[in-house]
């Protein structure tokens, strides 16, 4: 029997999030024999490469100087400073812990959207968000052991996808998404090789490093693919938790590439947050409003700066 649409969408879903999270288990282990400037710089470039590409194809690199309008900018910069602390957050944390932090994401940008663009958010949402990111604290844990400093850059990321997420949100249509995703790869080589020398020079890449990174470039592609096709496919509100199950692929993955076993703190901090999205989306669909959380399902959910 044909898969309904919402089935449909959901299994576009998680496909994308194996997309994602596989993406995320190369430039783990690149950081290995690597600094992460030099993997932003590879990875960017194949990136760079493959979205130009695209553009091009679809006629969207015509007005070139759209990407000097000020929210374009503003996005760039955004995801700049969410992809470099994100990549030194995955370079010294679990895959998982990394992971469960970013999923505080669309909790983040349903505030923000409160306090910047005055959309109405009641209580009870206000409650779940402020369970959420008891659960990032859970996750994160200050103060005790088990504590790392590189958790903080996990959360700068969350911040700088929550300004890129609200600025993308105010991007005039007329402006193409293939045109700002160029010119976000385009901006993330350059901070790539711009980083290079203070994060320790080049070091020299094996074939299958190279292959490796232009294989995390085509994953990313692909994932961003399979979510605008799940967007499509069934509703919103159905399709979007199965975002959340890029955690379980990312704690599969650490334990089995990398030999991370969550802890109880993680666990119980990751269920929080994912909790407290859920019910969310269910608010949401309940009022009738502008699907806010949902919108942080689409193509800009995590650093895009490949």
């Amino acid at each position: 029997m044909p898969l309904s649409p919402n089935l449909r969408g959901a299994l576009f879903m998680m496909v994308a999030m194996v997309g994602f999270t596989l993406n995320d288990a190369i430039t783990k282990y690149s950081s290995q024999s690597m600094n992460m400037a030099q993997v932003m710089l590879i990875r960017g470039a194949f990136a760079s490469l493959f979205v130009g590409l695209l553009a091009w194809q679809r006629g969207a690199l015509f007005q070139p100087r759209l990407m000097l309008q000020p929210l374009v900018a503003i996005r760039v910069l955004a995801e700049a400073g969410a992809t470099v602390s994100f990549l030194v957050a995955l370079a010294h944390l679990p895959i998982g812990s990394v992971s469960a932090v970013l999923q505080a994401l669309p909790l983040a940008v349903t505030m923000g959207a409160a306090l910047f663009f005055g959309e109405a958010v009641g209580w009870r949402r206000w409650l779940a968000i402020a369970a959420g990111f008891a659960g990032v604290m859970i996750i994160v844990r200050p103060g005790f052991d088990g504590f790392s400093l590189y958790s903080l850059w996990a959360l700068a990321s969350v911040a700088c996808c929550t300004v890129r997420d609200l600025a993308t949100r105010r991007i005039p249509q007329a402006i193409s998404t293939m045109l700002v995703s160029t010119a976000t790869a385009l901006a993330m080589t350059v901070v790539g090789a711009a980083l290079l020398a203070p994060m320790g020079g080049w070091t020299p890449m094996s074939g299958k490093s190279t292959a490796l990174l232009a294989l995390a470039a085509v994953l990313v592609l692909v994932g961003y693919q399979f979510i605008i096709m799940a967007m499509r496919s069934g509703e919103i509100s159905f399709v979007a938790p199965f975002r959340y199950t890029a955690l379980l692929w990312s704690i599969l993955l650490g334990l089995i590439v990398f030999g991370d076993f969550p802890d109880a703190p993680m666990i119980v901090g990751a269920t929080i947050v994912v909790g407290s999205g859920l019910y969310t989306l269910y608010r949401e669909r309940v009022v009738g409003r502008r699907r806010i959380v949902a919108e942080s399902t689409g193509p800009a959910m995590a650093p895009d700066g490949i």
